[in-house]
C-alpha cells in the first residue's frame, strides 16, 4: 500500500489587501447575499461572477420547503450565466454568506455539487475560474476549483492521468 497526499495551494488575505476589482466582487457578492430566498434556514449567500467580457452576474440561494429543490447561489449564478451569456468565460466567482440565527464569521465553501458544476464549466471553457470565498475575517483565494475539488468526477473519469 501507498500512502499519497494531495496538496492545494491558496491565499489567506484581509480584504483591504485585494485588488478593486476583488473587493467590488465582494461587494456585490454581499448585495446579492442579503436579496436570497433564506427563509427556512436563514443562512444567506451571494455569488457573483466576473466574466471576461467584465460583466458581473449575480446569484443567490433560494430556498424551497422540499429542501432538494432548493439551489444553492454557485449554481444560481452559473447557470444563469451560461443561459444568457453562453460564449462569455468566468474568469472570478466570489461568494459570502451570512447567518441570521447566529454569529458566522468563517469562511463559506460550496458544496460538493457546487463544486463539481464549477469544474464542469472550467472544463467547458478551457480556463482556471478564481474562487474568492469572504468570511468575516479573512478572504481565501483559489486559483481554481480544483483546488478545492482535487479529485473531481472529470479528473477521475475523463481524464484519468491527470
Amino acid at each position: 500500500m501507498k500512502k499519497k497526499t494531495i496538496e492545494i495551494e491558496y491565499q489567506s488575505v484581509q480584504f483591504e489587501e485585494l485588488s478593486q476589482e476583488n473587493q467590488m466582487l465582494i461587494r456585490k457578492a454581499d448585495e446579492i447575499r442579503d436579496k436570497a430566498y433564506a427563509v427556512y434556514s436563514d443562512f444567506y449567500v451571494g455569488a457573483a461572477l466576473l466574466l471576461d467580457s467584465g460583466d458581473i452576474v449575480l446569484g443567490n440561494n433560494q430556498e424551497n420547503i422540499a429542501f432538494p429543490s432548493s439551489l444553492c447561489a454557485e449554481r444560481v449564478a452559473i447557470f444563469y450565466c451560461k443561459a444568457n451569456y453562453p460564449n462569455s468565460k468566468i474568469r472570478k466567482l466570489a461568494i459570502t454568506a451570512k447567518s441570521i440565527k447566529e454569529a458566522y464569521n468563517e469562511v463559506v465553501t460550496p458544496c460538493g455539487s457546487c463544486r463539481q458544476v464549477i469544474s464542469e464549466y472550467e472544463r467547458n471553457q478551457n480556463s482556471p475560474i478564481e474562487i474568492i470565498l469572504k468570511g468575516q475575517n479573512e478572504v481565501l483565494i483559489f486559483k481554481s476549483i480544483n483546488d478545492l475539488l482535487p479529485l473531481s468526477f472529470e479528473t477521475l473519469v475523463i481524464n484519468p492521468k491527470k
